[in-house]
Order: C-alpha cells, then sequence, then structure tokens
C-alpha cells in the first residue's frame, strides 16, 4: 500500500520542517506542502488540486498540519482528499481566535468595519473582510484525526480544543506546559513520541 504524508506548515513555517517526520513514516513518501495562500478563500483554491493529484498516485494519504495550517486544511478539505490527520497545535475557531486578538488591541467590530484592516502591536493585521468570512464559513471536518495540544497555548483556549475535539470525535493528547509554537527539545521530544505512537499502524 503506498502511502503519502503530507506536512502543511504554519505562519513563518516551511515545507522543509517535514523532514523531521521522515523517519517516523520510513515506508511512506514524506511530502512538505509548499503552499502561498494567507487566507482561507485561497486555501480552498490551492489545496483541493494538490491533495486530488496524490490521491491519485497513493493509496492512502495521511495529513499532518502545524496551527493555521490545520485550519486551512480543514476548510479546503474533505474525507474524499485525506484519509487520517495529525493536528499539532491547530487553530480550531478562527472566529474565537480573532475575536480574542480584537480584545487583546483594543478593536471593536463597528471600528474594524468602518476601517478594513487594522494593524496591532503584536504583529498581526485584523481584516474585517477575513473576520466576516470566518464567520460564514465554518469549517467542518470528518477525517478521523489525533490532536497534539499545549497545555499553554496561547492563541486556543482549552475549552475551545476540548469541544472541538468532542464534536468531531478527535483524540486528544495535551502536554503539561506544552506551548503553541512546539520549539524546545522537550516539546519536540514529546511531539515525536506522540506521533511514533498514534501513527504506528501507517507504518
Amino acid at each position: 500500500m503506498k502511502t503519502a504524508v503530507v506536512y502543511v506548515h504554519g505562519k513563518g513555517g516551511s515545507p522543509s520542517e517535514a523532514e523531521r517526520f521522515r523517519p517516523l513514516f520510513p515506508n511512506c513518501a514524506v511530502i512538505g506542502f509548499d503552499y502561498y495562500s494567507e487566507s482561507p478563500w485561497d486555501a480552498k483554491i490551492e489545496f483541493s488540486p494538490f491533495f486530488n493529484s496524490l490521491k491519485e498516485k497513493y493509496d492512502s494519504v495521511v495529513l499532518i498540519a502545524n496551527s493555521i495550517g490545520a485550519y486551512f486544511s480543514m476548510t479546503a478539505l474533505s474525507a474524499k482528499q485525506v484519509d487520517r490527520a495529525f493536528f499539532i497545535s491547530p487553530i480550531v475557531d478562527m472566529q474565537k481566535l480573532i475575536e480574542d486578538m480584537m480584545g487583546w488591541a483594543g478593536v471593536t467590530k463597528e471600528s474594524l468595519q468602518a476601517r478594513g484592516i487594522i494593524p496591532t502591536s503584536f504583529g498581526e493585521t485584523l481584516s474585517w473582510k477575513y473576520y466576516t468570512y470566518v464567520c460564514a464559513h465554518k469549517a467542518g471536518w470528518s477525517v478521523p484525526t489525533e490532536i497534539l495540544y499545549g497545555e499553554n497555548d496561547n492563541l486556543t483556549a482549552h475549552k475551545t480544543i476540548e469541544t472541538f475535539a468532542t464534536r468531531f470525535r478527535a483524540g486528544l493528547t495535551i502536554m503539561e506546559n506544552g506551548e503553541h509554537w512546539f520549539h524546545t527539545a522537550e516539546q519536540l521530544r514529546f511531539m515525536d513520541n506522540w506521533l511514533k505512537q498514534k501513527a504506528e499502524k501507517e507504518k
């Protein structure tokens, strides 16, 4: 059985990060998806053809998606294109995240609607177009999924990730003292061990 393992990086990430997962899937083709999308509507256009092409070449497609890469994947893909998924610190409720960022920046819905785009002091740009789009297009997901979540994730609340996991029947593993960005030696070791355990049947 030919299996492709596709890694979808988060914001500021790189498809080269897929190399980390190659030893964990020695009998699979591990591919880093070099996508350009910065919005869910662009992801809908870009992601689907790429994954459709993989389904033509491989018997099974496994998705590993990080942060906003998981959100884009959920908005653009379906169980017809992905057989199994592993989410690392996924953004699962973009509307809630944007509203949280508006609160951090002291921006109201009225001011965002009036101005259209508002830069923030923490490096994110708030967009009325983006906000209204995610409000109108809720992400659904029917792919068997395992989630890795850091206890101290500053972008997705514990309640939010638990609600998502329950709703879509996803497995949920929480790393004590973990962060949104898994980057320390301890966090990366935990991530590797989690993926080894959960992906055993793909080897």
